[in-house]
């Protein structure tokens, strides 16, 4: 990998970042709408936003896998591998893209992910979504500030390569 590739995959999270908040954003309105509201699309706005932001995130992590760690996960638990792997720094590679302490809130995340891709709307639990989207605002604003951490961090690697 070249420095390139470093200031690429920066500038690419910090081109999704805006994204990340905005779909954040959505599935809290969307909830604030459900709890004044009977209506069941409301927690289905809210549940598929909270699954395009983990899928987002996914986006962010394979890029990073690819690019930089040139070791994208495979098999049946890949997903949850890929989120492993960008809690654990690469030494001479990289520095951990998040910190590990983040992993557990972040799973909780791409569990739901995968049960909104894989049942019927109808059978997703509110209080479920209500748990995720309370807790969104506090871990988009901690992935934003991580994100931008790493993303400084892979400038300055680019820069001590100078290729």
């Amino acid at each position: 990998m070249t420095s390139r590739d470093y200031r690429s995959v920066a500038a690419r999270i910090r081109q999704e970042l805006p994204h990340l908040e905005r779909v954040a954003q959505r599935a809290t309105r969307a909830w604030a709408s459900a709890s004044c509201d009977s209506e069941d699309l409301y927690v289905d706005a809210a549940a598929l936003n909270i699954h395009g932001f983990y899928a987002g995130l996914e986006r962010i992590f394979a890029l990073i896998a690819e690019r930089i760690d040139g070791s994208l996960p495979s098999g049946p638990s890949w997903h949850q591998d890929l989120l492993r792997q960008m809690t654990a720094e690469m030494p001479g590679i990289r520095p951990a893209a998040l910190a590990p302490d983040l992993f557990p809130a972040l799973d909780r995340y791409r569990g739901f992910r995968h049960v909104v891709r894989n049942v019927y709307a109808y059978v997703l639990d509110p209080r479920l979504v209500a748990v995720l989207v309370e807790d969104l605002p506090e871990t988009n604003e901690r992935l934003r500030t991580e994100f931008a951490v790493f993303a400084d961090a892979l400038e300055a690697i680019a820069e001590a390569a100078g290729d």
